[in-house]
């Protein structure tokens, strides 16, 4: 049995790959590392640096390629950073695999501040998602937003090339790519809530592939699936825009959980936030329940 493991063609996804098929190795004894092949895929997403995502057809520019692929039947399973997923999937696909999630809070990097406080009036932070730049600016109105995109290293190329005072990088992508700590400054989501999902690595399939089913149970991270199951219950409900800054975060304990979620005007000025607790199997229904509350915020 042969699988490709489609994936966008960035270091950090790449990494991301390995780590599933490193995965599938360990719970499945009949499969042999010959038998995985990693396919990496360029997405319109990647091939589009110099504009806002929101402009050219939203984050799900991340991972259409790859969809195409696995609905041709050039790969088997497509591996994802869960927070590029749009709300809804082809009818014909599902991701019913998540790995064990990573850290899913944003961290703070500059040569200029020691943290976000410490920031002088009017710095440069470069960042492209609204979610960040809200709520940055909700702390620091007074900073300027400027527009960067890229992978890893280049945002810290532009970083060090002091084209922005600031910068802010998702933790689990700055461990997997294994930046030092010294390097930055966890930041607490009591001041920055994590984008819906951030830090899991999703596994997506044909359904009805019973075999390629059967293998990804194996290696589903039931705890997390159960978090980011919650959070897009949220993501779902709001069915908003990739423009729109939005945020969840569903903390698990036991078999409770807690989500957090906020959506936020673009200038950070009005924030409004709402949480929910409830039994982990509600997680879908928390999260819909909460976009509920806040979806006329969007009109």
């Amino acid at each position: 049995m042969q699988i490709r493991i489609g994936t966008r063609a960035s270091k950090l996804a790449l990494i991301q790959a390995e780590e599933v098929k490193q995965a599938l190795l360990a719970s499945n004894a009949g499969l042999s590392s010959t038998q995985l092949i990693l396919v990496p895929i360029k997405t319109t997403g990647d091939k589009i640096l110099d504009r806002n995502l929101y402009d050219v057809g939203g984050k799900g520019l991340f991972i259409k390629e790859i969809e195409e692929a696995l609905l041709d039947q050039s790969i088997d399973i497509a591996v994802h950073s869960m927070k590029d997923m749009p709300a809804f999937l082809p009818d014909e696909l599902i991701v019913n695999c998540v790995l064990e999630r990573e850290d899913p809070r944003d961290a703070f990097l500059s040569f200029t501040g020691a943290d976000i406080i410490s920031l002088p009036k009017g710095a440069s932070v470069g960042t492209c998602a609204p979610r960040r730049a809200a709520q940055f600016l909700h702390l620091r109105p007074d900073v300027q937003i400027v527009t960067i995109r890229g992978n890893v290293d280049t945002r810290l190329e532009k970083l060090e090339r002091h084209l922005v005072d600031a910068t802010i990088l998702a933790v689990a992508g700055l461990k997997r790519c294994q930046i030092s700590p010294e390097k930055y400054i966890v930041i607490s989501e009591d001041d920055m809530l994590p984008a819906v999902a951030q830090g899991a690595i999703g596994i997506e399939c044909r359904k009805g592939d019973e075999k390629i089913l059967s293998l990804l149970n194996k290696i589903n991270h039931q705890t997390s699936f159960a978090a980011v199951t919650a959070e897009r219950g949220f993501l779902e409900g709001l069915n908003a825009s990739c423009k729109t800054p939005i945020a969840a975060y569903a903390i698990i304990n036991g078999d409770q959980l807690h989500l957090r979620c906020l959506i936020s005007s673009p200038d950070g000025k009005k924030i409004t936030k709402t949480e929910r607790f409830g039994k982990i199997e509600d997680g879908y229904d928390l999260g819909l329940d909460a976009a509920l509350q806040l979806k006329h915020l969007l009109d």
